[in-house]
């Protein structure tokens, strides 16, 4: 036996606390700074080995190598099944603990999903990775995976889920440096709740902070880790922070001056382990500590909470009663992997309207066209695992039907490239893109043309079927097997010029032109003028995009013909033409308008798949359109174009076989929208604005006429909802939670045997504030078989129908009527019933009290900001901000007052950038000025700007009472809390 294996820390009989505390003592500082960073340090004299912290496993293991792949995080959510969720859960466990089996040093368990982000905005680059639009859907569909992740073991894990972002992370612009402006209630009813039900209920034991700030507090140092997520929700795990987030802090959010006091911040604010590079952390906790910005409690606080979940996951364990230490590396793509892959993909899938068309008769086709630019590929994302293998639409169709005509075509033009001077483009050693003289060349290429939208182009030889990518050397070669990479160099920008010629850029937007590259006219990014190389070495360039040269080589600037050798969409008319169906598969690629560092620049689809869908659905009446997405998109071009539209997200390896048996009614679909899907961008609020509440955004707060609602999908089958109960009683777990016990009874009413997604909504009729129209309690999916009838129970906690009172800073059950609704969509409601709930009427303000700025009623112009005296400031939004509006005022209101007499207006108040003023009104935005509050400055700096706080009061001529006081905040100034006097 080792001598380590004698100390207490090694004993797995002793408590978890006791275990801590002995590994804590025997410690080293040195030792304890090393065990911070994500790639954790072996202490080998303690037999602690070496750990990684991270990885990827949003809908299967990724990054390690060949795992099962499922859909799309968006597309799991919309399966609306948390036992499906929990079983998927369970495999990314296995999977991820038979690769950690393989190479446990390399191989950790603590892998970083699921994605929690609310997704308030469709227009956001990563909707793939999250859940939707709701916190209660979003948060027990996370739960339910994070179960199944970690397993069902009383004190052992499988694996740790890593819940991300936290929070308020919903735009890519701007994302390492912008603020998110969260008021209360969004805060609370909206934002937190999503998190609240997978640590509460799922039990994670891992969160990653995000890269944005809330209210002007980098996410990394955010008060609600301590405050909500260890402190309110207890949990008993460690906190990440985003990759380079540490350096970012100091680098771009300007809110440190250096490292070591940029950890010092994260430790104390509640982040245990930082992803950053490990000489910077050490270098940064070695400077905080020697600066006395740390302690050793900090690192001793952060080390309990790490090695509290690598105990639980068997390190440091010598007992054998690890009951996931035996799990085989065999797991790995097990057959029965590949089924609950496939049952993803089926249950994901949404059909969104349907006049007859589906299902198809597979007996009596003799011939179906297989159409568009996504009919035979199976695209992976950023955060997907290696497909092990993969099923195109046009594999599932031709499995599905061996008898049957299956014809192809992508529906994209074959084209040739010419300059303007008379050169075709050919493809040289390697795929290089070449060009000669027209009258030299023996054969010019031909690529196929996608043309993405919004100037995204991609080009594949059809030679050799790869795509045109930009290498390393600075070249543009044809040798791409697919399209990928964090920098996506295989996107060409098109641009058209007068003369019909056009000018080509780079992925990143440089000029594409001819360079002399090994004794050849390559096609290559021109460099900036003046600027020279002598880099003859691929590995000596960087990631300009440049083209390698020798002393003396020339670039000649050129414009492109594009000649079209054949039509893609006559082609597909063709094709549509002679089949009795027609199937057409468009959507997005995961890499390009849309992805991790960019926002999407609209909801439509692509123009030119728009004009392939309608040539096909014209040639062809009997066509089926199919989506496939990574989020939502606005489908108002095709309105009365398709008969049948069918939506899904990328699926993993057997989305072929998945969406086959669906059209083919092998499968009823029952898949359900997670996220509103919109008529058009022009209904949504700027994307930096997270107000849902006050912009009338999602399901809940939307006004206005949508395409399809939160909710909504179709079946092969009539569903009749034929009763809803409703009672309150006591939870038979505590005696002082209620709970509503609903039960719906529902028939399928028709010839098929299917899945149907029972939601329950709830509605008040009355508040002291805006409420949401609708707000979702509680789903289930249950198999119906034809003709059958059954009855749907569930627990709602009656708390769930609570709000956060900004007057008391707490949550409040009102009195009040509620309809209790059940339905098939948000918008489908088919039966509902009113409860009286018991509760409490909020009391008028008391504004004679200590009042906080954030907690009004309304607003307008106004954003919160960072006050480190603690809560969060209001201050008017500055022109340079992205919110700004020209002739909008800033505002803030307070309603229901229950002050008389009012005399006087104490305030906290701080300067940010500019002297200011605050204007007192009462009654409207156009009531009495009742007095005016100055607010001078500047005076100190806090994260980076000069602020002094200091107490100001001004008299006021008030009327007998101020039912509604309105704040207008002119110049700089900024509000902490006031009172009336």
């Amino acid at each position: 036996m080792k001598e380590y294996h004698q100390y207490p820390m090694w004993d797995a009989s002793l408590s978890l606390e006791e275990r801590l505390d002995d590994l804590i003592a025997r410690l080293t500082t040195e030792e304890k700074i090393r065990l911070i960073p994500t790639r954790e340090a072996a202490v080998p004299r303690l037999g602690i080995p070496a750990y990684n912290v991270g990885g990827e496993a949003a809908h299967g293991v990724a990054w390690k190598g060949e795992a099962t792949v499922f859909p799309q995080p968006l597309g799991l959510s919309s399966t609306w099944n948390t036992r499906l969720m929990r079983e998927i859960g369970s495999v990314i466990g296995d999977e991820a603990r038979a690769y950690h089996h393989r190479d446990p040093e390399v191989h950790g368990l603590t892998l970083w999903a699921p994605t929690v982000d609310l997704e308030r905005d469709p227009r956001w680059g990563r909707t793939e990775e999250g859940y939707g639009e709701d916190p209660v859907l979003t948060g027990e569909m996370s739960a339910a995976l994070v179960k199944g992740m970690q397993g069902s073991d009383p004190f052992y894990l499988k694996m740790v889920a890593t819940l991300k972002h936290f929070f308020a992370n919903n735009n890519e612009k701007d994302r390492l440096n912008c603020s998110s402006s969260i008021d209360p209630r969004n805060l609370r009813e909206y934002y937190l709740k999503a998190f609240e039900t997978p640590f509460v209920e799922g039990g994670a034991l891992s969160m990653m902070t995000a890269y944005n700030s809330i209210n002007g507090t980098p996410a990394i140092e955010s008060p609600y880790v301590n405050d909500v997520v260890k402190g309110e929700w207890a949990m008993p795990g460690f906190i990440v922070c985003d990759g380079g987030d540490l350096s970012q802090t100091v680098n771009y959010h300007g809110y440190h001056t250096s490292h070591a006091e940029s950890a010092a911040g994260a430790l104390k604010a509640g982040v245990d382990c930082l992803t950053d590079e490990v000489d910077l952390v050490i270098s940064a906790l070695e400077d905080a500590l020697y600066q006395d910005l740390l302690e050793i409690a900090d690192l001793d606080r952060a080390i309990r909470n790490i090695f509290g979940v690598r105990m639980r996951l068997g390190q440091l364990d010598q007992s054998g009663l690890n009951p996931y230490a035996s799990i085989p590396e065999s797991v790995l793509c097990a057959p029965e992997h590949a089924k609950l892959s496939y049952r993803a993909a089926a249950e994901s899938i949404v059909l969104l309207q349907n006049d007859g068309l589906l299902p198809l008769q597979p007996e009596a086709l003799q011939k179906i066209s297989v159409i568009g630019p996504l009919a035979d590929v199976v695209y992976t994302d950023w955060y997907s695992g290696t497909l092990p293998y993969r099923v195109s639409v046009l594999d599932g169709l031709r499995n599905r039907l061996p008898q049957t005509d299956v014809t192809y075509t992508d529906g994209n033009d074959r084209i040739q490239l010419k300059t303007t001077d008379g050169q075709v483009i050919t493809l040289g050693a390697e795929g290089t893109l070449v060009a000669v003289p027209e009258a030299s060349a023996s054969t010019a290429a031909e690529f196929v043309h996608q043309d993405w939208g919004w100037g995204s182009h991609t080009l594949r030889s059809v030679n050799n079927n790869r795509y045109v990518s930009l290498t390393e050397q600075g070249i543009y070669q044809a040798n791409a097997p697919e399209i990928g990479g964090w920098f996506v160099k295989e996107v060409v920008r098109i641009d058209p010029l007068t003369d019909g010629s056009n000018t080509l850029r780079t992925w990143n937007g440089i000029p594409v032109g001819l360079s002399e590259y090994q004794g050849h006219s390559a096609v290559s990014p021109l460099r900036p003028q003046g600027e020279q190389t002598t880099a003859t070495n691929p590995n000596d360039v960087g990631d300009s995009g440049h083209a390698s040269q020798s002393p003396g080589n020339t670039q000649i600037t050129s414009a492109f013909n594009i000649d079209i050798v054949t039509s893609g969409i006559k082609q597909a008319v063709e094709a549509a033409r002679s089949s009795q169906v027609s199937v057409v598969v468009v959507g997005n690629s995961p890499y390009i308008n849309g992805k991790e560092e960019i926002d999407r620049p609209s909801l439509l689809l692509p123009p030119s798949q728009v004009e392939l869908v309608k040539a096909v659905c014209e040639a062809n009446p009997n066509t089926v359109v199919v989506i496939m997405g990574s989020y939502p998109f606005a489908l108002q071009e095709l309105k009365g174009i398709a008969r049948a539209i069918v939506y899904m997200t990328h699926a993993g390896q057997e989305l072929g076989n998945a969406l086959a048996d669906v059209l083919l009614g092998y499968y009823a679909p029952a898949g359900r929208l997670n996220m509103t899907w919109y008529e058009d961008e022009s209904q949504l609020p700027d994307i930096m604005d997270y107000d849902i509440i006050q912009n009338r955004m999602t399901y809940m707060y939307h006004e206005g006429p949508v395409q399809y609602a939160f909710g909504h999908g179709l079946t092969y089958s009539e569903f009749e909802y034929e009763a809803i109960r409703l009672s309150r009683s006591a939870s038979p777990e505590s005696t002082t939670t209620d709970q509503l016990k609903i039960e719906v009874e529902i028939h399928n009413t028709g010839q098929r045997d299917s899945d149907e997604v029972v939601q329950i909504y709830g509605s008040s009729y009355t508040s002291r504030v805006k409420r949401a129209q609708k707000q979702l309690l509680a789903f289930c999916r249950v198999h119906v078989k034809a003709g059958t009838r059954v009855t749907i129970s569930f627990e709602v906690p009656v708390q769930k129908l609570a709000l956060w009172d900004v007057t008391r800073d707490r949550y409040c059950l009102e009195t009040a009527t509620w309809a209790i609704l059940a339905g098939r969509s948000s918008a489908d409601i088919r039966q509902s019933a009113d409860i009286e709930i018991e509760g409490e009427t909020i009391p008028d303000r008391p504004l004679h009290l200590l009042t906080f700025a954030e907690n009004y009623d309304a607003c307008a112009g106004v954003l919160l900001d960072e006050c480190l005296e603690g809560r969060s400031a209001v201050r008017a939004i500055t022109p340079e901000e992205p919110l700004y509006r020209e002739e909008q005022s800033s505002w803030i209101a307070f309603n229901h007052n229950a002050v008389q007499e009012v005399q006087g207006f104490e305030a906290r108040v701080a300067a940010f950038g500019e002297e200011g003023r605050l204007e007192i009104r009462s009654g409207g935005l156009e009531g009495e000025l009742l007095g005016v509050c100055e607010v001078s400055g500047p005076g100190g700096s806090v994260n980076g700007k000069d602020i002094k706080w200091t107490t100001v009061q001004c008299s006021l001529e008030a009327p007998h009472k101020v039912n509604e006081l309105y704040i207008f905040f002119k110049g700089g100034a900024a509000l902490r809390h006031f009172r009336l006097l």
